[in-house]
């Protein structure tokens, strides 16, 4: 950022803080949302934008290879009358990174000459022809497509420091896509009633990203064709030069089959939950009782200042005073042993929780009861409660999914078969990782400043997709096209903007 733009930025938020700072020492005989003159008018030469960021997410798209990568290897039109197949993809993507909320949306900004203007377009695809585009797709281009994006990946992540390739987690679960549709191909009843697809996806933990989709259809099992993408996934971080891998899954992806290829990789380990089958409860309840050990689990949250009176627990006083059955946790402790599963012919570590708990209606304390729950690894280095731990931060990608879906809206069923809209999310999906990849080429400067770098860089990353629309997309800009120019002026002050300016200072080397 020059002198005169971040003196621009510094002034605004003089103003707003100035504003804000001012006390309020007297009674207001009014609403402070107190305007009633208001009139509307349309503009005459100024023309302005509500997500200006879409402008820093096109740079992107360029600097990091997408559009070329996607027009080179996608081949899926014979003409082009007037539109490539990044035209396509990228409309469907940019329409999520605007807000939009499903293919309709994408005729909002059709019909916007600003919008066009400002990404230097005569036309985008409308959402009938988007349709088109994803019925066009068979198994073989969807699986193009993703490649396209790891080759775009490995760019990204090849500009990353020395500590960001110490380890990669690669996180797997299944996810159910409801549809009230009646006439999708491939949809099927899922096991709790829903009608629609059941999407596997792998993500990395690291950045949030979005290594692999696979649409299924509804009935289908959660670890059905996690084997090959996972060794795909394996292949591509290591080709990007992370030193080690960790697998994680539930129990569904328990794939025993698999269990010793992937411990014959020193650099692979795996943490997988493992159902309590009868003879694995036998094994627990045989341990000896020095065995156990008590499990204290960290604490979540960093106490500052003093500490606060814990406010009554409406739920549980409910619970009690209508005689619910209630089961409260006592405590947990926690045990390891050696297993080797009936298809593998390695041993492997196997560390029990043992939760016991109280079952309870009303005031009345009905009966104790003793639960297991099981992980099985080939890490023999970790503590057991470092590998409980790190098993449940998997979790974390539940976070990652219910972004997708209802943030990003990346994990819709808008077309009417099982691999066009395996395409659509593909597509989708590329809108998050659009987001995570931004973040990651923010730069980091060495110095004083080097800990606020990180510390912004972790930040945005983490983001939930709205507030990053709400914090780098959702700016209002005045569109100005000067000469070979396409200039975006912003109209507002924002706090995240010195971050802006420096991923567009990257975007613009």
């Amino acid at each position: 950022m020059n002198k005169i733009q971040r003196q621009r930025w510094i002034n605004g938020k003089r103003k707003i803080a100035r504003r804000l700072s001012k006390p309020v020492l007297e009674q207001q005989e009014s609403a402070i949302l107190s305007a009633s003159n208001i009139h509307y008018e349309m503009a005459g030469r100024t023309h302005g934008i509500a997500c200006g960021g879409i402008g820093s997410m096109h740079l992107l798209a360029r600097k990091i290879g997408l559009i070329d990568a996607i027009d080179q290897r996608l081949k899926l039109l014979k003409v082009h009358l007037p539109y490539h197949e990044s035209d396509h993809v990228l409309n469907i993507a940019y329409n999520l990174l605007c807000g939009g909320e499903c293919l309709q949306d994408i005729e909002l900004r059709r019909n916007d000459v600003v919008f066009l203007d400002a990404l230097d377009a005569k036309r985008i695809p409308d959402p009938t022809t988007e349709g088109d585009f994803c019925r066009r797709f068979q198994a073989t281009d969807v699986l193009e497509l993703q490649g396209v994006f790891d080759e775009v990946r490995l760019r990204v992540w090849r500009e990353q420091p020395a500590e960001f390739f110490r380890e990669a987690v690669i996180d797997m679960d299944g996810t159910l896509v409801a549809t009230t549709g009646e006439c999708k191909q491939g949809m099927d009843i899922a096991y709790e009633g829903t009608w629609g697809y059941h999407p596997l996806l792998l993500t990395l933990a690291n950045t949030g990203e979005v290594l692999y989709v696979l649409n299924r259809s509804g009935n289908r099992p959660s670890h059905e064709g996690a084997t090959e993408a996972t060794n795909d996934a394996v292949a591509l971080c290591f080709q990007a030069g992370f030193q080690r891998i960790l697998l994680r899954g539930d129990t569904d992806f328990t794939q025993t089959q698999q269990l010793d290829g992937w411990s014959d990789d020193p650099r692979i380990r795996f943490i997988f939950g493992i159902d309590a089958m009868p003879v694995l409860k036998g094994m627990a309840d045989d341990l000896p009782q020095h065995a156990w050990r008590p499990l204290h689990r960290r604490v979540k949250h960093e106490r500052r200042g003093a500490p606060r009176r814990r406010p009554k627990n409406v739920k549980e006083q409910v619970v009690r005073e209508r005689e619910f059955e209630n089961i409260r946790l006592k405590s947990e402790e926690i045990a390891e042993s050696d297993y080797r599963p009936g298809a593998c012919q390695k041993t492997y570590r196997l560390v029990v929780v043992r939760k016991n708990l109280s079952v309870e209606r009303g005031e009345n304390a009905l009966f104790d009861d003793v639960r297991y729950f099981f992980y099985i690894s080939n890490d023999r280095v970790s503590t057991a409660e470092q590998i409980v731990f790190q098993a449940n931060e998997r979790c974390n990608q539940e976070n990652v999914i219910e972004q997708l879906k209802n943030g990003a809206r990346a994990l819709l069923a808008p077309v009417d078969t099982l691999v066009s809209n395996w395409a659509y999310m593909t597509m989708g999906s590329l809108a998050w990782n659009l987001k995570a990849w931004w973040a990651l080429i923010l730069p980091q400067r060495p110095g004083r400043w080097a800990e606020q770098h990180r510390s912004e860089k972790a930040t945005v990353l983490r983001m939930e997709f709205k507030k990053f629309l709400a914090c780098f997309m959702q700016i209002p800009c005045q569109i100005v096209r000067t000469g070979r120019r396409i200039l975006f002026r912003m109209l507002a002050w924002n706090p995240w903007q010195l971050i802006f300016y420096r991923v567009y200072e990257v975007l613009r080397c």
